[in-house]
């Protein structure tokens, strides 16, 4: 297994997790044996949303005499009131189910306690401006929770999160058919009709991601399958399915991300996820299957590094990683962002024009059909000119800060 760091919190997690939701309503065997495997295959993060108390139960018995080698997101406000998965407000009821999950894993903390469904304007307030906010504060003050984080579809009000200093993790919904949405789109529509919806490279989303690295806030992925309808032939937005590599390895090279959390119901579908540490850069490369439906991404590199080999030896997509950061907000660019930057072997300076990068993307609007050197027409923008006019002069990197993501 690859480990990421989350963020400011000190903490490591696989680069595959565990989702839990389709172990609800599933024998306890079924349980065991898919939780079992995701241990021995060294995955350590896993999401538990769900309120129904067999499920959580179920896990708990399975985690018995391990729960320390398994960092757990247990969700505040998710409830099963009305509806199986019910979003509650109400601080007493949301305290209740919370205090369920403690006693159902038969544990005193939970990593990560996840403020549930934070999608709308009105979600952020009823949460973020409300006693509930306080009651989370509280039970990390405590040690109860070891972290807070928050769970979001919408790019938006996910940045109305990140922004509010909160929260060390979010786990958000990525995939390429979803950063191609407009940033209000629903949920449901996500799911249901993601070709309809898809408008191209959504610059809200992305900006999401820089802006959570450049927060030292890590992002967990869901949805990362698209629900499967990306690995569908009939569903999938693009001339042609995804496969799973090619959705967790889009996901991966995402600013930010730690981990994608697949779910499972089977020790042969965890086996089938960590997978992907096995395969080839050609079957993890994403790239030409997303540059199939259209044009969208001109202008944006998706770091997938269909780019190299660099001529002159440059890290194309790290420099143009860091160089989106930097250009988020210029004024208050972290140390770490230019202490990372400086640290590669090569930089943008060290360009020589040769064009083989442009010829070489996937994506570009008119790709060519042979590879050729160009005469230099634009040279790459070098983060370096950023960092000496916006940085803040060399000073030792606060507490925390070599824990940026690449």
């Amino acid at each position: 297994m690859e480990y990421r760091e989350i963020g400011r919190t000190g903490l490591s997690a696989g680069i595959i997790g565990l989702g839990s939701e389709h172990l609800d309503n599933k024998p306890y065997a079924t349980v065991e044996e898919t939780i079992h495997a995701a241990l021995d295959h060294g995955i350590n993060l896993m999401d538990l949303f769900m309120p129904g108390e067999e499920v959580r139960s179920n896990i708990g018995r399975a985690l018995a005499g391990r729960r320390d080698r398994m960092m757990i997101q247990g969700h505040i406000c998710s409830v099963d009131l009305n509806r199986q998965y019910d979003i509650s407000r109400d601080l007493a009821t949301c305290r209740k189910y919370f205090e369920n999950l403690l006693r159902c894993l038969n544990t005193d903390y939970i990593d990560f306690g996840m403020l549930f469904f934070i999608d709308s304007a009105e979600d952020f307030s009823s949460v973020f401006e409300s006693d509930l906010l306080e009651y989370a504060q509280q039970l990390k003050r405590k040690g109860t929770i070891r972290a807070i984080g928050a769970s979001s579809h919408n790019p938006v009000t996910a940045r109305r999160v990140v922004e509010s200093g909160v929260v060390d993790l979010l786990m958000f919904s990525v995939n390429p058919a979803f950063d191609m949405m407009p940033p209000e789109t629903d949920l449901e529509t996500m799911i249901g009709d993601p070709a309809g919806s898809m408008t191209g490279m959504n610059p809200v989303r992305a900006d999401l991601y820089r802006l959570c690295e450049q927060r030292g806030v890590g992002i967990t992925v869901m949805k990362t399958l698209g629900a499967g309808k990306l690995l569908s032939r009939e569903h999938t937005p693009f001339a042609e399915p995804l496969t799973v590599g090619q959705c967790i390895h889009y996901a991966l090279t995402r600013p930010a991300v730690v981990s994608t959390l697949i779910g499972c119901q089977s020790a042969a579908q965890v086996a089938e996820a960590v997978g992907y540490l096995d395969l080839s850069e050609s079957e993890r490369d994403y790239a030409p299957v997303v540059g199939s439906r259209r044009n969208d991404f001109k202008g944006n590199c998706v770091y997938c590094s269909h780019c190299q080999p660099c001529p002159a030896g440059i890290d194309i997509a790290a420099v143009n990683k860091y160089l989106d950061i930097a250009r988020l907000d210029e004024a208050h660019i972290p140390p770490g962002i230019a202490q990372h930057y400086r640290s590669l072997k090569k930089h943008g300076s060290d360009c020589i024009g040769c064009g083989s990068c442009e010829y070489a993307c996937p994506v570009r609007p008119e790709r060519a059909i042979v590879v050729r050197p160009v005469p230099i027409q634009v040279r790459s923008t070098d983060p370096e000119e950023y960092f000496r006019t916006h940085a803040k002069p060399a000073e030792p990197a606060p507490a925390g800060d070599d824990g940026w993501l690449i």
